[in-house]
């Protein structure tokens, strides 16, 4: 039985347990109702899974973003699967899967609907994004562009991680996301899946018109299989609830009035009964077209920026990315189980360029005429290994150990000039690790401790930096090294069959934006080797939950605290470029959700979270001010219910509700007014004409500013965005 054949014809989200091992954390699905499985937002916890509406038989699957597969129930943490059903689901609303994921995981970010994460955060720290476990996340020089790497139409599904954690290495201070691809069915069978969509503003206004292509392929013949698939997109112009267009990003870049194309390749081969290695191939490729220019408007009187008709200078916001990675496994090696992978990516970003005071040099124009704008580049080579060993010396004592290796090489570039705005910067790191985990009193209480240890070195040559940071002083380099044990420990205790309890800390590493800190050091022969802002952020994880789950109820709940001694804030320069504070940081958050399955065609259910975040102002080791916007999310209601009309027919209807926030010792002008939309879709499926769906983004047309835009940049009116209106999307869908 596949894992596919599991999922429900309806959207499925599965809450699952998972350890914040430092290297090491795995997840079970086993059957529950059907009943279950039909809500995208139902949080099935440690102790349940999803089930095979025609079996009662369990599968044991790895979760691609782990190491090894094991209960649900034997790890400490929470994870959320998003399958191939519940994403489609979302994409109804919004070609851009992150709107949708704030509607999943409410203590995500509002995403700002442009092309860029920057100020978008989980659990008020930054997620680790991942294709198949390859890291996405440009850390050295954190371009914000990560989430942008490949098309919904590879993907099978999501999962994602909450909380500070080191299971994937360098980068998961808030959590994980990770994107796993599609693979060939496994019944031996050709299949064949296309979709079309086209997406109109809610005036249909002619430059708003988007529309959509994809395909796939996939088949197994036996020891061999393979899948590949494609995708392409031209987007139009997005309109506001008043009908204005919504201004475009001229420095980040913006997915509005934009193309984009995805190739993805999947090969397998099972060498034996136990081992098996397979290749995955993405290349994914998102161009600005350029004929839009934005339009200053004042925040002052509430006037968002909008944008015209006109040619857009330098070259058009892109983002490029190549990844390939090689996987081995094999389940039964002396016993034990072994996954090994290795992995290269070539990652290019290029930004809107301007005549902005940072790109000023008097040495090569007029001060106040030089237009430039840059290229962020970052190359990765990695590997990852780990073994488990399922009952060591006959004790029922489990021990998962391995290493990761990374290699990352990062640079900024200025285009038009040629110069450098970050130096070609070498990261490398090796983290060995050991996880184990004991059972007790049958498996009513498990216990699990483990420990990872990173190694890394950050090499720089000598550079000058811009003439904007003082007349473009040398700045010496060096290889810094850095090493910490990162530790982790949790318990699960089962008293029941419907009620589960945990506990666990985790500790999380990161680079600090390496990249923002280089560029504005002003200090003539400062050196690399010394200089503190460099040294690794180090967070912590300390969460508790517990959930009751029957067939028609779930109910779940869980608080965290996320601490940093010595952690990032991003604050913005007198030139509107955000530089990195480096200061003590504490966040805790409330999250729960409820569901109900009323009867066998409707069900409705309410999801939840609340985050606080303060940082030290002043140094004196006490966290005294609110965190900002740009760093952490409002709080958020997301209300939910799906009703289906016989065989055919399918409807949902969705809430999200921003709370305002007010942020203590921040400028006033900067506080949050919350907002509601509301999206709704309707479905009509037949296997013979294939799955016709219309969806309805801001179904009420309710005009707003994004979180983002509220919560930055009190006095720039060139970045005063208004959300999206109303908005329409046509799909049509069919499999073969």
């Amino acid at each position: 039985m596949s894992l596919e054949s599991t999922f429900s014809a309806r959207s499925a989200v599965v809450w699952m347990v998972m350890g914040s091992m430092s290297g090491m954390a795995c997840g079970f699905i086993s059957p529950v109702s059907a009943q279950q499985l039909d809500e995208l937002e139902t949080p099935i916890d440690p102790t349940e899974a999803i089930a095979s509406a025609e079996a009662a038989v369990m599968e044991e699957i790895t979760v691609s973003v782990t190491r090894v597969a094991k209960p649900l129930n034997a790890i400490p943490n929470a994870v959320r699967l998003i399958d191939d059903e519940a994403m489609k689901q979302q994409m109804l609303f919004s070609s851009n899967f992150l709107d949708g994921l704030g509607t999943i995981v409410p203590s995500f970010s509002p995403t700002r609907q442009k092309l860029t994460t920057f100020g978008e955060t989980f659990r008020g720290r930054k997620p680790l994004f991942l294709i198949d476990g390859v890291p996405q996340s440009t850390p050295l020089r954190d371009g914000s562009r990560e989430s942008f790497t490949i098309d919904a139409a590879a993907i099978e599904r999501v999962e994602v991680i909450y909380g500070a954690n080191a299971i994937q290495g360098v980068g998961a201070t808030g959590g994980i996301i990770n994107y796993v691809t599609k693979s060939a069915p496994s019944d031996g069978r050709l299949r064949t899946d296309v979709e079309a969509a086209i997406t109109a503003d809610g005036g249909f206004n002619g430059d708003g018109y988007g529309q959509r292509l994809s395909g796939f392929m996939g088949q197994d013949f036996g020891r061999f299989d393979i899948a590949a698939g494609a995708a392409v997109e031209s987007r139009g112009v997005f309109y506001d609830a008043q009908g204005r267009r919504v201004g475009v990003d001229s420095a980040q870049g913006d997915i509005m009035d934009s193309d984009s194309w995805n190739i993805f390749l999947k090969a397998g081969y099972d060498l034996t009964d136990s081992s098996r290695v397979q290749v995955m191939a993405n290349a994914f490729e998102l161009q600005g077209d350029g004929e839009y220019v934005a339009v200053f408007g004042n925040r002052t009187t509430g006037l968002p920026t909008t944008s015209r008709l006109g040619v857009t200078p330098g070259l058009p916001p892109i983002n490029k990315v190549r990844t390939l990675s090689l996987d081995y496994t094999d389940d039964d090696l002396f016993g034990g189980t072994l996954r090994a992978q290795a992995f290269v990516q070539d990652f290019e970003s290029v930004f809107g360029g301007s005549i902005t005071a940072t790109f000023q040099d008097a040495a090569l124009a007029p001060v106040g005429t030089l237009f430039d704008q840059s290229s962020n580049n970052s190359d990765k080579l990695g590997a990852k290994l780990s073994y488990a060993q399922p009952d060591v010396a006959g004790l029922g004592l489990e021990v998962v150990s391995g290493v990761d290796v990374l290699r990352d090489e990062t640079f900024q570039s200025l285009l038009q000039s040629g110069r450098f705005w970050v130096p070609q910067t070498v990261f490398r790191n090796a983290a060995p690790f050991i996880q184990a985990e004991q059972k007790f009193f049958g498996e009513m209480l498990r216990i699990s401790a483990g420990a990872r240890h990173e190694i890394a070195e950050l090499k720089v040559d000598d550079f000058r930096t811009l003439a904007f940071y003082g007349g473009g002083p040398l700045v010496r380099g060096g290889s810094p090294n850095f090493s910490d044990t990162l530790l982790n420990a949790g318990a699960v205790l089962n008293p029941t069959d419907e009620i589960t309890a945990y506990a666990s800390y985790s500790e999380g590493f990161t680079m600090p934006d390496v990249g923002r800190i280089l560029r504005e050091i002003r200090v003539p022969n400062q050196s690399v080797e010394t200089y503190l802002n460099l040294v690794p952020v180090l967070a912590d994880n300390l969460e508790v939950g517990a959930t009751y789950a029957t067939e028609r109820i779930n109910v779940t709940a869980s608080y965290f605290w996320s601490n940093s001694d010595f952690g990032q804030r991003l604050v913005p320069g007198l030139d509107g470029v955000f530089r990195v504070a480096r200061e003590k940081t504490k966040i805790d958050g409330f999250e729960g959700a409820v569901k109900v399955q009323a009867t066998e065609d409707v069900s409705f259910g309410v999801n939840y979270a609340a985050l606080n975040g303060r940082f030290d102002s002043n140094a004196d080791g006490q966290v005294d001010t609110d965190l900002g916007g740009v760093n952490i999310s409002p709080d958020r209601l997301n209300i939910f219910t799906d009703v289906s009309f016989g065989e055919n027919w399918s409807s949902r209807l969705q809430l999200a509700k921003l709370f305002d926030r007010t942020f203590q010792g921040g400028d006033p002008r900067l506080n949050f007014n919350g907002y509601t939309t509301v999206d709704a879709s309707l479905g009509w499926m037949s296997e013979s004409v294939g799955r016709i769906d219309l969806g309805v983004q801001n179904l009420l047309d309710e005009g707003y500013i994004t979180y983002y835009s509220q919560t930055n940049g009190p006095t720039d009116n060139l970045r005063y965005f208004a959300g999206r209106g109303r908005t329409y999307t046509l799909r049509y869908a069919q499999s073969f």
